[in-house]
């Protein structure tokens, strides 16, 4: 079977993909017009050559954020973005794994101050730091850049000077010393090469876009360079290793790099290595195979793997359609888009805590990891630029404004690691459910959940970020807002100097203000996303209206201010048999008296929390919709332990620690 399966994988790949990708084209089969083998394989796998994009990305530099995404981002930098170097120094600041503690054949375990999860997972702990430090930079480097803290934004250039020192004469820039990188046939099954690269890199990038450091251009470039003529093309197998685990194959997702590389320098070399990664990780049995090509295709399973890394993969799984033309990758792509909507809650929070298992998507016995809901909001955003298909955006907001917020302590600096639509306690466990033997630790709130991970804290400091870079996207009749909030674009089209500042409390109010300024006369396109929960919007200029854009084309002059304002409507929907509410875009929930359990202190104002309800009652939808009063919701709810309907304030899902968000048809 496994040798069917490969030459199945390899006839698929030899063809390429269509830049769009279509929303009912679902393949139920596919038989190869030819048997390949190993001798003709590399001859017939190659990339169509440059491929231009839906759409271009807005350097980091160009975009400002402003009002309550600037507030944000201050909160963090004061908070655990700006600290978790000094609430987990042993995993941050002693371990110097890219430089002088570098990875040998040596190391047999680590102590990262977490529950042990068993022998199976001693081997991975090695290259755990890597990721909690780089992921962490990655973050603290884009908000500190983005919230023009010079304070820390010189810490972050000292960073930079020594990460930059540890590269090696030949390129490698990495975590593993010589006698193990690239060699890990025996080393006990685990590789952590690419995946220490993708994370490191991510965060390099950032930085040469705030600041256009060329030297760090070059040593990201000589960094993967390294790579490719270590792991040849079509001539090793980066994922072929006795055992697989977590960063094998988080390691899928260094096409990030080379997607960002190709990009900069239109170099079709980076795309054909990343399809060549993508049909290698194809073609072997690896413990995450949901992204699979034959699994897709053949299996039509239910997604089972652990979730942060089912979502990331989408996004190799997308550049490899790009980098061929095969509508048999199409085809994939979109049955596995269908397959992430069936796991993925009211809220935009896809299962994952921390494994799928073939679960679907359950409001109150189905959690979503934090590190899933930013990279599946990570590869929402890249299906948008290179698709066009601008609808995508809706499930980004979704993620971000209800999901992710909904995850985050209101008030306090803390996360959750793991959290649920309907959320009746935080003590550790799923509301109310206990595994025998296992003590669940991941539902509460913490600065760093050092006892499980510190994985998703840093992710928490990147979804904000980066969020605020795809804000706005560039085509080539000019600007499209695509994502909505208080933001500065400063750019050049057709060799002039565009500001256009976006003045809004987004999503708490549905008013939005663009000042285009224009110092000489200039004729572009600007396109306002159509949010798919609107219905009816007032604005203050001529306009022309598609499916998914209100566009103003023109050419500007001076100073143009254009008001538009999205009229507000409560909507209720129905879920599983119960009812849930929005109100633009913003999923409100009531909330639930809980008692505060303080626990871990890791350094001054820095605490884990635990919540219990007080008085708990779950309530019924009673037949009447929710109403709009002095900017509050309020909601008339049957009480069925005191057998009477209550009127009860809904609040929108962030403002929330213990909640209940969906409601029972009485």
């Amino acid at each position: 079977m496994t040798r069917i399966k490969n030459f199945i994988v390899a006839g698929l790949l030899v063809f390429g993909v269509d830049a769009a990708v279509g929303q009912n084209d679902r393949m139920e089969a596919y038989t190869p017009a030819r048997k390949l083998n190993k001798a003709n394989l590399a001859s017939t796998l190659t990339v169509i050559g440059q491929k231009e994009y839906a759409f271009t990305r807005i350097p980091l530099n160009e975009i400002k954020p402003t009002g309550a995404l600037l507030d944000r981002l201050r909160v963090d930098l004061n908070g655990f973005v700006g600290h978790l170097d000094a609430l987990v120094p042993d995993l941050i600041v002693k371990d110097d794994i890219y430089g002088k503690d570098r990875l040998t054949k040596k190391h047999r375990s680590k102590n990262l101050g977490n529950s042990p999860e068993g022998a199976e997972w001693e081997v991975q702990y090695l290259w755990w730091n890597s990721e909690t430090q780089s992921n962490w930079w990655d973050g603290y480097i884009r908000n500190a850049f983005f919230a023009g803290d010079k304070t820390h934004i010189e810490k972050i250039k000292k960073y930079v000077a020594k990460i930059l020192s540890t590269q090696d004469e030949d390129g490698y820039l990495g975590i593993y010393d010589e006698d193990l990188r690239y060699k890990f046939d025996t080393a006990n099954g685990e590789n952590g090469e690419l995946w220490s690269k993708a994370t490191l890199y991510r965060g390099l990038i950032a930085y040469y876009e705030f600041t256009g450091d060329t030297n760090v251009f070059e040593a990201v470039r000589r960094g993967v360079d390294n790579v490719m003529e270590n792991y040849r093309i079509n001539a090793s197998h980066p994922f072929g290793v006795k055992k697989s685990s977590a960063g094998l194959c988080h390691g899928l997702v260094f096409t990030d790099i080379l997607d960002w590389l190709y990009q900069q320098t239109g170099k079709s070399t980076y795309l054909d290595y990343a399809l060549f990664l993508y049909k290698d990780y194809s073609s072997h049995e690896l413990s995450e195979p949901d992204i699979q090509l034959y699994n897709i295709l053949y299996l039509k399973d239910d997604l089972k793997g652990h979730g942060v890394h089912t979502y990331e993969h989408i996004r190799p799984l997308l550049l490899a359609c790009y980098a061929s033309d095969s509508p048999e990758l199409k085809a994939a792509l979109q049955i596995y888009l269908d397959k992430i909507k069936e796991v993925t809650t009211v809220t935009g929070g896809a299962v994952g805590d921390e494994w799928i298992f073939g679960r679907k998507a359950d409001m109150t016995n189905t959690g979503y990891e934090y590190c899933s809901l930013h990279e599946l909001l990570d590869s929402y955003t890249e299906i948008v630029k290179k698709t066009g298909d601008v609808r995508y955006a809706d499930d980004i907001e979704n993620t971000f404004f209800n999901a992710a917020a909904g995850a985050r302590h209101p008030k306090k600096s803390a996360i959750a690691y793991c959290k649920t639509d309907n959320s009746y306690q935080m003590t550790g466990g799923l509301n109310f459910s206990f595994a025998p033997n296992h003590k669940q630790t991941r539902y509460k709130y913490s600065p760093a959940h050092q006892d499980v991970a510190v994985c998703c804290v840093p992710n928490a400091g990147r979804i904000t970020p980066y969020y605020i870079q795809n804000m706005w996207l560039r085509d080539k009749d000019g600007f499209v807002a695509l994502l909505f909030g208080g933001c500065e674009l400063n750019t050049i089209f057709d060799n002039k100097k565009i500001s256009i500042k976006e003045t809004t409390d987004y999503p708490a109010t549905s008013k939005i203000t663009f000042d285009i300024s224009v110092a000489t006369p200039v004729s572009f396109a600007l396109k306002i996303r159509k949010p798919s929960w609107m219905k009816e919007f007032i604005i203050n200029s001529a306009y022309k209206e598609t499916e998914n854009y209100i566009i103003l084309e023109k050419k500007w002059a001076g100073d143009t201010s254009i008001v538009i304002e999205w009229l507000p409507e409560i909507k209720k929907h129905l879920v599983n048999d119960e009812v849930y509410f929005t109100c633009n875009g913003q999923v409100l929930s009531l909330p639930i008296a809980a008692a505060e359990i303080p626990q871990r202190t890791y350094i001054e104002g820095f605490q884990d929390f635990e919540y219990i309800p007080q008085n708990f009652t779950l309530f019924e939808y009673a037949g009447e919709m929710p109403v709009l009063e002095n900017g509050r919701f309020f909601a008339n709810l049957y009480n069925s332990v005191w057998q009477k309907v209550e009127k009860k304030e809904l609040k929108p899902i962030g403002q929330t620690v213990l909640r209940q968000t969906t409601f029972k048809i009485k």
